[in-house]
């Protein structure tokens, strides 16, 4: 009988950002053109993130394989978008536009949202494999961005962790479930995992002048973000009974996969188009309204 899976998924620390580095302040980074873009490229890029998998968890409304999991994916994607909402808005401090014409107004070019998030919903293996994986790079990424110089981002990130972690918690219990109960589930979210695993690396695809953000304590460096994420993300699967495509071990894993990138930058498949025909569709017919 193969051991019980953790009932919490351990998140190693990343690298320290910069744990000598003086704070931050907004107002020192306004003053700071290449910082300033290099900040708004990286609030945009995981806002986005949050935006889209918002949606497709949305698109679960009314469809779910149980009562259960309809009402988890739709509580989900409020908070998904609710932290979307977060990281624009604290792009607004910096001079970016208001978060409904961040969310509603740019085409594709614009968005920063890694290809993971962009995908169809897919069937409900899918869909679960892929929260999954993005909640735990969440975790990661929110670990790391709660020691950052600049106060702001830190304490966004640390009231955002309360969340993230009961999606883990329900992802923890389904992934596990489903991987154990029968050889149909488990080929089923193997396929899944299969699928989406070259996509879930994109997530640490870096955005334009990383190392600017790096240098000033306000990030941690994406790679050292992957290399801990991988580090909770395998050992999970594997107990899960599926077999993610890594070679390594415990010290040091290594996807056979490559990563699926060009998000960070703009670059990005048809399926973003579609959704946001769909997703800025009434925005658009009238942005001068008041919802």
């Amino acid at each position: 009988m193969t051991s019980p899976v953790p009932l919490q998924v351990e998140v190693p620390p990343p690298a320290a950002v910069s744990a000598a580095g003086a704070p931050v302040t907004t107002e020192a980074i306004r003053a700071d053109a290449p910082l300033r873009e290099a900040t708004l490229a990286y609030l945009l890029a995981i806002g986005d993130d949050e935006m889209l998998l918002g949606h497709r968890d949305a698109e679960w409304t009314g469809l779910g394989p149980i009562l259960e999991e309809d009402i988890a994916f739709s509580s989900m994607a409020q908070d998904e978008m609710g932290h979307a909402l977060v990281w624009y808005t604290l792009a607004g401090t910096l001079g970016a536009p208001e978060a409904d014409a961040l969310a509603f107004l740019r085409d594709t070019t614009g968005w920063r949202s890694a290809r993971l998030v962009e995908l169809p919903r897919g069937d409900y293996a899918f869909s679960l494999v892929r929260q999954v994986l993005f909640d735990l790079a969440e975790a990661v990424r929110l670990h790391g961005l709660a020691r950052s110089t600049w106060v702001p981002m830190a304490h966004a990130a640390t009231k955002l962790s309360q969340e993230e972690k009961y999606h883990l918690l329900h992802g923890r219990a389904y992934l596990e479930r489903l991987g154990r109960a029968s050889e149909d589930s488990r080929a089923r979210l193997q396929a899944a995992l299969d699928e989406a695993f070259g996509y879930a690396l994109g997530l640490w695809e870096p955005p334009p002048d990383e190392a600017r953000l790096v240098a000033a304590g306000i990030t941690p460096p994406s790679a050292d973000l992957a290399g801990a994420w991988l580090a909770a993300a395998v050992p999970f699967l594997q107990a899960c009974e599926l077999a993610p495509p890594v070679t390594g071990g415990p010290d040091l894993w290594l996807p056979t996969v490559e990563a699926v990138v060009g998000g960070r930058t703009g670059d990005h498949g048809d399926d973003l188009a579609l959704l946001l025909a769909s997703m800025q569709g009434m925005y658009r017919s009238d942005p001068e309204a008041t919802w």
